[in-house]
């Protein structure tokens, strides 16, 4: 939990291009390499997806920006501060919701808000003037009287977001904030993401859904511990797919699954990748044209029943497991 400190005036304040910077970051625990050189920038006011399977990285990234963890090696900077030396002074000015939900389910609403706004030292009038605003933010000016323990999972999240930018950051940090949390509702927090990015409020956001990460301005993907890609959504889809993915509706997935995975290990057709997305298969070949008709045509002999055989632009799930792989 941070505590606010005076901020340092405006003449003393070091300068950065960037509200975040990260150069040649590292972190190790004994031999094991949790961020391995890792390289990025995040601009005013953008929304940046930090993308990655379980233990690739992403939380202890988040935890070194914060100045929760020393870094092994590299540099970093966090609207012009060290996070290693200048913390404190740095963590007035940012806010952090974590992957665990941190709020006192025996407190209202409102004494939630109210509870985080004097740790960050905010005045009687600012905290009163706060409080109607993130309530009105998060639309729960109906519930603020209501124990955070009764409140759905949506609008728990809602309102730890709202105590995590009480204090009116510049930069904030959302790891994994809608785990768990209904498509409603992730989409609902997603509005209020961008109306913080609009105000100039820069967000730094890890996330597991790949819907979600198609709404970033851009998205870095992390592979144990390593940057392996790092673009705007639609230009990963250019440069990061190798190969083109045929999308296969079938009346058995889990079978036609199988057959296509076997002839991929015989050589009989040259797929890079093949998975279930929902009920259908995605299959990544070469060329499209050339493979659709051979693709078809081993199913049906094979006995499997076929709905649709389509090419389709790859999702940023493909592009991911496509980077990943390369």
């Amino acid at each position: 939990m941070f505590r606010r400190t005076a901020s340092a005036p405006l003449s003393a304040r070091p300068e950065s291009s960037e509200p975040i910077e990260v150069e040649g970051l590292t972190k190790r625990f004994g031999d094991f390499v949790a961020v391995n050189h890792v390289t990025f920038q995040v601009h005013a006011g953008e929304v940046f997806g930090w993308l990655g399977p379980n233990g690739a990285g992403k939380t202890t990234t988040i935890r070194m920006l914060l100045g929760l963890l020393r870094p092994s090696e590299g540099k970093l900077r966090v609207l012009g501060y060290d996070p290693v030396t200048q913390a404190k002074t740095m963590q007035a000015q940012v806010g952090y919701m974590s992957q665990l939900f941190t709020l006192y389910g025996d407190l209202t609403a409102r004494e939630n808000i109210r509870f985080y706004g004097k740790v960050y030292g905010l005045s009687r009038s600012d905290l009163q003037q706060r409080e109607e605003e993130i309530l009105r933010m998060a639309g729960l000016e109906g519930r603020r009287g209501v124990l955070t323990s009764h409140l759905s999972g949506g609008w728990k999240q809602r309102l730890a977001l709202g105590c995590a930018i009480v204090h009116n950051p510049r930069v904030i940090f959302l790891d994994e904030p809608t785990a768990g949390v209904d498509p409603i509702s992730r989409r609902d927090f997603w509005e209020l993401i961008y109306a913080m990015a609009r105000k100039g409020t820069t967000v730094l956001v890890t996330t597991h859904y790949m819907d979600e990460a198609e709404l970033c301005q851009r998205v870095g993907f992390i592979s144990q511990g390593k940057l392996v890609a790092l673009d705007t959504p639609d230009r990963l889809k250019r440069s990061q797919m190798h190969g083109q993915v045929l999308e296969i509706s079938t009346g058995d997935p889990d079978r036609a699954l199988r057959i296509l995975k076997a002839a991929g290990a015989q050589g009989r057709i040259p797929l890079a990748e093949v998975a279930m997305y929902g009920t259908r298969i995605h299959a990544v070949v070469p060329d499209a044209e050339m493979y659709r008709e051979p693709l078809q045509q081993l199913l049906l002999e094979e006995g499997a029943e076929i709905y649709g055989l389509e090419w389709i632009a790859p999702s940023l799930e493909d592009v991911f497991i496509s980077a990943v792989k390369s």
